[in-house]
C-alpha cells in the first residue's frame, strides 16, 4: 500500500510546477512528422509534432493529455529537445528507461531535468506515461 508520504514525494512541488508549465504546448501548423503515443494502462496520450533540419529538431509542438508525471516528463523534454539529434533522443530514452527500471543513472544533458521523476521508479504503473513524450518524439523524428 502506498503511504501518504510516498505520494507527497512522488508528486513533489517541482513535478507539479513542471506539469503546470509545459513548453511548446501548441501543435505545429506544418510539421515534418507527427506521432501520438498512448499508455494503455492509464489512457494518457501525447501527440508530438516536429520539424527536422540538418539532422536536428528545429521545431517542436506537443499536445499532452497525461497525469502529472507524464506532463512533467513532457515539460522537461519540451525544454530540451530543440537542437537535438536522433542519437541524443535515443540516449535520453534509454537513460530514462534505465533510471526508472534498473537503477540506471539520471539522463545526461540536456535531459538531466528528468531526474525529478526518480521517485516514480517504484511506481511501475506510471512508467509508460513518463515515457510517452520521448517515445513519440523519437517516432516522429524517424518519420520526418
Amino acid at each position: 500500500m502506498v503511504s501518504e508520504t510516498d505520494l507527497i514525494n512522488l508528486y513533489s512541488q517541482r513535478i507539479l510546477a513542471l506539469a503546470a508549465s509545459i513548453p511548446h504546448a501548441e501543435r505545429l501548423i506544418d510539421p515534418d512528422a507527427t506521432s501520438q503515443k498512448r499508455s494503455p494502462l492509464c489512457g494518457s496520450t501525447v501527440t508530438v509534432d516536429l520539424c527536422v533540419a540538418d539532422g536536428k529538431v528545429s521545431a517542436f509542438g506537443q499536445d499532452v493529455k497525461a497525469c502529472a508525471l507524464g506532463q512533467a516528463a513532457a515539460s522537461v523534454v519540451g525544454s530540451a529537445i530543440i537542437g537535438c539529434s536522433i542519437e541524443e533522443l535515443e540516449i535520453a530514452r534509454d537513460q530514462l528507461l534505465a533510471m526508472l527500471k534498473s537503477d540506471g543513472p539520471v539522463p545526461s544533458a540536456p535531459f538531466e531535468g528528468l531526474e525529478v521523476l526518480l521517485p516514480a521508479k517504484e511506481y511501475k504503473n506510471r512508467h509508460a506515461s513518463i515515457m510517452l513524450c520521448i517515445e513519440a518524439s523519437l517516432d516522429a523524428f524517424k518519420n520526418a
